[in-house]
């Protein structure tokens, strides 16, 4: 490039990913915890770390405190840990909460792909906390950046009543093929892939830019296959191709989608458009032509399609105690409020599982955790450790469906604060709608970029900021009616904004009314769809007011945020 010619950030990253695969340069990762942060080139902070699952920690005050849509960091790492699948090991989650507890002040987040997330890590510390890992079989890699990332599936693999395939070693052969492969090292922008034989889709095929979902054909079983879908400040649902992929195709058929996206040149020309749904959105694909594609790189045909039946509203949460196919054995999982979980708490549940069941724990799309293999004699111990531990295995709905992204505490594109607002909100509509049994997805993204998955809740709250007696706040912005499965739809945006201190009235007002006008069994997706944003806003508002246009993002789409 001609030194006369400024690069776009985009352009340098491109270059960046071109001249060194950060995966074989650990080396200059310990050489800067000798040296100390001050040692850390710019590359690194802002590129090369992401894809060993590190990035930089924002200061607590998230985009208003920098320029171009992202804040100012702190010397401190967020370190995301993959977890294919979201299966764990007793020994595995004590040796997380023991890094939680030694270098990351005792506190961590199970994420909406099954990861688990700690920060304050300092560089000092940051080739201990991987070696700690490796040694206990987990990694780091792969888990933010231009890569594959953590492979998602259903935490009840292999023991679920109801699945029609264990997709369990799909996942980890899946991961194998992926995490640390300099083939698959500098894609356009992440990449995410969902493999599940599960009957209720609790890992959201349909939101990954590849969705494989277990049907059978007669006797046989295979799967399903979805592409493009991805939420963020564009949503788009994942495109069914006309495709049967038998379980020995996966592989073959997940390696010809990622070279598709990695070869696609023009995603490369604006990281703001760089995820594979944009061949659908900006470019004409359509899913014909994908699978065509598809076929002549993989060098085979696929067979055609099969009836499928998505699941009709299920709750996706595993919270609760349910018993599993294999006879007198049960899982038990417990409401992790907004995801976040302390080092005592992974280390009592890490003992129970290991003192009461198989050593199994299984962490869920919803934030939650689940101990599997429990026989019913240690069902109460189970319960009641970890009820006392913080872990409710019963709790309200509004415990249960709060979904939030990290925030403002920790991320720097972030516009409002979100996990202490998470459970405030919870806690206040507890105490203000005691009794209400209806499971509701309500959903909290501190920004546009939908780390919360926002698009697909029954209530999404995007978080805004107003200006209120000349100083600005965080405000929310409402969307409704987003739902996956059968009646899967992407939330309407209704116009109503309001300050985070009011939202649990517009919530109250508006699930009170549901509560007067549902019809019999008529869900709050159901409910919601019966009415205009007009009338939806009235409801929220407790008045008719005008519309508030939704703002648009504030900056250029980040680097390595999760959704």
């Amino acid at each position: 490039m001609g030194s006369d010619v400024k690069e776009t950030k985009g352009q340098r990253i491109e270059r960046l990913k071109r001249e060194k695969n950060a995966w074989e340069c650990l080396d200059e990762i310990r050489a800067f915890a000798r040296e100390g942060h001050g040692s850390i080139p710019p590359e690194w902070l802002g590129t090369y770390f992401r894809f060993w699952g590190v990035y930089t920690q924002g200061d607590g005050v998230g985009a208003v405190g920098g320029t171009g849509g992202e804040g100012r960091a702190l010397p401190y790492f967020m370190v995301r840990i993959r977890i294919p699948g979201g299966r764990l090991l007793a020994h595995q989650v004590r040796t997380i909460g023991e890094v939680v507890r030694k270098y990351a002040r005792g506190v961590a987040d199970i994420t909406v792909r099954q990861n688990i997330q700690l920060h304050w890590v300092r560089i000092e510390d940051l080739p201990e906390v991987l070696d700690n890992l490796w040694r206990c079989g987990l990694t780091t890699m792969g888990s933010c950046g231009d890569d594959v990332r953590n492979i998602a599936g259903c935490p009840l693999a292999g023991v679920d009543a109801d699945e029609v395939f264990d997709a369990s070693t799909l996942v980890a052969e899946a991961n194998r093929q992926f995490a640390g492969n300099s083939e698959f090292y500098n894609l356009p922008r992440k990449f995410k892939i969902c493999i599940t034989g599960c009957n209720a889709w609790c890992s959201y095929p349909e939101i990954n830019d590849v969705g494989l979902t277990a049907v059978r054909r007669g006797a046989e079983v295979g799967f399903s296959l979805r592409v493009a879908g991805g939420l963020s400040t564009d949503p788009h649902l994942g495109r069914r191709l006309n495709a049967f992929v038998l379980p020995h195709q996966v592989l073959p058929v997940l390696g010809g989608i990622a070279r598709i996206f990695r070869d696609s040149d023009v995603l490369r020309e604006s990281r703001e458009r760089a995820r594979l749904k944009f061949l659908f959105l900006k470019h004409g694909w359509t899913p014909e032509e994908f699978q065509e594609e598809l076929h002549r790189r993989i060098g085979f045909e696929l067979a055609p399609a099969v009836p499928e039946d998505p699941p009709d509203d299920i709750y996706r949460d595993h919270v609760g105690i349910h018993p599993q196919k294999q006879a007198g054995y049960y899982y038990v999982g417990a409401s992790v409020l907004r995801g976040r979980i302390t080092a005592e708490q992974l280390q009592a549940a890490a003992d129970l599982a290991e003192t009461y069941a198989g050593g199994e724990l299984r962490t869920t799309n919803m934030q939650n955790l689940l101990i599997v293999n429990v026989r019913e004699r240690n069902l109460p111990a189970v319960s009641n450790g970890l009820a006392s531990a913080g872990l409710e295995v019963a709790g309200s709905p509004f415990r249960r469906g709060v979904i939030a992204c990290s925030g403002t505490e920790f991320c720097k594109v972030a516009i409002t604060e979100t996990k202490s607002f998470a459970r405030w909100l919870a806690e206040e509509l507890d105490e203000r709608l005691p009794g209400f049994e209806q499971h509701l997805k309500l959903h909290i993204t501190g920004c546009p970029n939908s780390c919360g998955q926002h698009w697909i809740a029954d209530l999404g709250l995007e978080g805004k900021k107003i200006k209120q007696d000349g100083r600005l706040i965080d405000a929310y912005y409402f969307c409704v009616g987003g739902a996956v499965g059968k009646n899967q739809a992407i939330a309407r945006p209704v116009g109503y904004r309001c300050p985070a201190g009011e939202v649990p009235d517009a919530i109250e007002r508006l699930l009170t009314y549901y509560l007067a006008a549902r019809g019999p069994g008529e869900n709050l997706r159901q409910f919601f769809s019966r009415y205009s944003p007009e009338e939806i806003r009235t409801f929220l508002a407790g008045a008719a007011i005008s519309a508030v246009e939704r703002d648009t993002s504030p900056g250029p789409i980040p680097h390595g945020v999760e959704g």
